[in-house]
C-alpha cells in the first residue's frame, strides 16, 4: 500500500488542467448534448480546450503574481471580474476579452445572470483590424505570386492549405457522375451516413453554374467537408500546379506565417459573391407580411455600420458553402468588402 503525503496538494495550473481536461468530449456530438442539457459541462473541440486553456493559464498566472493567497480555484473564482477589467484597460480586443470570458466561463460554470458573470464591452465590425490591412506585414506577394493567386482562388484556410494534395482537384463532369450514381445507387438502398454526405456536397457543387474545376476539402474547421470552385483569372496556373504534384503529395509543403492568407480568403469571397449575385432590382417580391404588403424574402438588409447595403441571401449561402461556414452572416460581415 503506497504512502500518501498528506502536505502535497495541487498548484492552480495543475486544478485548471484536471478540470479542463474532464470536459473534454472530442467527437461526441455537440447538438445532441444541447439537447440532453449537458453541453455546458463539455468541450467538445480539441481546438477549443487548446484556446481555453491558454486563456486560463493566462489567469491563473495573474492570480500567483496579485493574489497568491489562493491556493486553489474556488478563491480564485472572486477575482475574474478584475483580471477581466485589467484585459480591458489594457487595451484588448472585444474578441479576445470575449474568448477570456468564455474561457473562464467553461472552467467554473458561470453562465449569463451569475454575480461572477463580466459583461464583455460591445463588439462592433469597424473595430476588427486583423486582415483588414491588405497584406501591410513583411511578405513580398511579388516573390510569393503563386502563393498570392493560389489562396485568391480557392478561398482556402491556412490549414486547409497545408493538407491539400494532388488528388484534391476534381471536376464538374466528375461531381455530376458521383452525384447521378449515388442517387441511383439511393433507389435500391439506403445510402452511408458517408454516401449521404458526400452527395449533399456534389449537390452544392453543382449550383455553381459556370465552374469548371473544384477543391475537395476534407475534414477542415469543425470536422467538416466542403467542395469550393475555382474562380478568377489565375484558374489554370492552380490547375497545372496540382496536376504537377503526384495524387498523394502536398501541393504546398509550408506556407509564411507572415502571408495574410485570411484577406485573400476574403477577397475570394467578394469576387465569388459578385459572380453569383443577383442585382437587387430583379430579385422577386416572393413573400407577404402580416399587414399584406410583398416583400423581397432573399434580400438581406445589413445593420449598424453597415446600414443601407442590401445582399442577395442565395449568393449568400452559396459563398458560405464554398467558405465552410454554412452562416450567411459570417459571409456578409466579416468577408464581403467593396460591395
Amino acid at each position: 500500500m503506497g504512502y500518501k503525503n498528506k502536505k502535497y496538494s495541487k498548484s492552480l495550473h495543475q486544478q485548471m488542467y484536471d478540470t479542463l481536461v474532464g470536459m473534454q468530449a472530442f467527437g461526441e456530438s455537440r447538438r445532441e448534448a444541447k439537447k440532453n442539457g449537458t453541453d455546458r459541462n463539455k468541450i467538445f473541440s480539441f481546438k477549443t480546450f487548446q484556446v481555453y486553456k491558454e486563456h486560463c493559464q493566462y489567469f491563473i498566472r495573474f492570480i500567483k503574481s496579485n493574489h497568491p493567497e489562493c491556493k486553489n480555484l474556488r478563491q480564485a473564482r472572486k477575482y475574474i471580474r478584475e483580471w477581466l477589467q485589467t484585459r480591458v484597460d489594457q487595451g484588448l480586443s472585444a474578441w479576445t476579452i470575449s474568448t477570456e470570458m468564455s474561457a473562464l466561463s467553461k472552467l467554473y460554470g458561470i453562465h449569463p445572470g451569475d454575480p461572477d458573470y463580466f459583461t464583455c464591452p460591445k463588439r462592433c465590425r469597424e473595430n476588427i483590424k486583423r486582415s483588414r490591412d491588405g497584406g501591410k506585414r513583411r511578405f513580398s506577394e511579388k516573390n510569393n505570386a503563386e502563393l498570392v493567386a493560389f489562396c485568391k482562388s480557392c478561398g482556402t484556410r491556412r490549414s486547409e492549405l497545408l493538407k491539400l494534395k494532388g488528388k484534391d482537384l476534381i471536376t464538374i463532369e466528375y461531381i455530376t457522375k458521383e452525384a447521378h450514381r449515388l442517387t441511383e445507387l439511393s433507389k435500391y438502398r439506403a445510402l452511408s451516413k458517408s454516401e449521404s454526405a458526400d452527395l449533399r456536397l456534389y449537390k452544392d457543387a453543382m449550383l455553381f453554374t459556370g465552374s469548371q474545376y473544384f477543391i475537395n476539402i476534407r475534414r477542415s474547421k469543425g470536422g467538416r467537408d466542403r467542395i469550393s470552385p475555382l474562380i478568377g483569372p489565375d484558374i489554370d496556373r492552380v490547375v497545372t500546379r496540382f496536376r504537377e504534384i503526384a495524387p498523394d503529395e502536398k501541393v504546398w509543403l509550408s506556407v509564411s506565417s507572415n502571408a495574410d492568407i485570411h484577406h485573400y480568403r476574403s477577397d475570394y469571397c467578394t469576387k465569388l459573391y459578385r459572380m453569383i449575385a443577383r442585382p437587387i432590382e430583379n430579385i422577386p417580391y416572393n413573400r407577404t407580411s402580416r399587414s399584406g404588403k410583398r416583400y423581397q424574402g432573399d434580400v438581406v438588409f445589413c445593420r449598424r455600420d453597415e446600414r443601407g447595403r442590401k445582399l442577395d441571401r442565395n449568393a449568400l449561402l452559396l459563398c458560405s458553402k464554398a467558405l465552410g461556414h454554412n452562416r450567411i452572416s459570417v459571409v456578409s460581415e466579416h468577408y464581403l468588402r467593396g460591395i
